[in-house]
């Protein structure tokens, strides 16, 4: 068993600018776990992640050059690269598209009675206080709030008139807040 090739940061930087593959190897063997994650935390996708990973190395590769050693570590200037690119992704009109599309056709149609909240919101009980609502209401706000639909979009995906729409989400705004207050 040999020995496993360790560098500094000084060497990793010129052996990228160097265009060493062997750097480049190790540099994604070693740092690619922790820029997955940030992608990941960002993305909350593991399929899109590993897609916007591999973008992130060739970015890397790519703009080796910009990187100032005086500016902050190359680790630091890695993730940044890789939270930018994973944020570029979220804000990138196909995206926003496809997961609406794919979303949509998941949440609208279940048969259950239960919404569909993200796990990052249910520590602060939200499931429950949503549960109060009724079917339609919880629809509705799962579609805007969660999903990022605006009412127009919502209407044409449930097939109602948008003033439904408009009354259904006041109405489950006031009942929200009347529950939270009993809170």
């Amino acid at each position: 068993m040999g020995t496993a090739n360790t560098y500094t940061e000084i060497e990793l930087v010129q052996g990228l600018r160097a265009r060493d593959q062997q750097i480049f190897g190790y540099l994604y063997d070693n740092y690619a776990p922790a820029l997955y994650g940030v992608v990941l935390k960002v993305l909350g996708d593991e399929t899109a992640a590993g897609d916007i990973l591999q973008e992130v190395f060739v970015k890397i590769w790519r703009s080796i050059e910009r990187y100032d050693v005086e500016k902050g570590r190359l680790f630091t200037w890695m993730l940044n690269i890789a939270r930018n690119t994973a944020i570029d992704s979220l804000r990138s009109k196909s995206h926003k598209l496809d997961q609406k599309i794919q979303e949509l056709g998941n949440d609208v149609y279940q048969q259950t009675s239960q919404l569909t909240v993200h796990p990052s919101f249910d520590h602060l009980g939200l499931t429950k206080v949503l549960e109060k609502l009724n079917k339609e209401q919880r629809i509705i706000i799962d579609l805007a709030y969660y999903k990022g639909c605006t009412q127009e979009e919502i209407a044409r995906v449930l097939d109602i008139p948008l003033g439904t729409v408009k009354t259904r989400m006041r109405n489950a705004i006031i009942q929200l807040r009347n529950i939270l207050k009993q809170v």
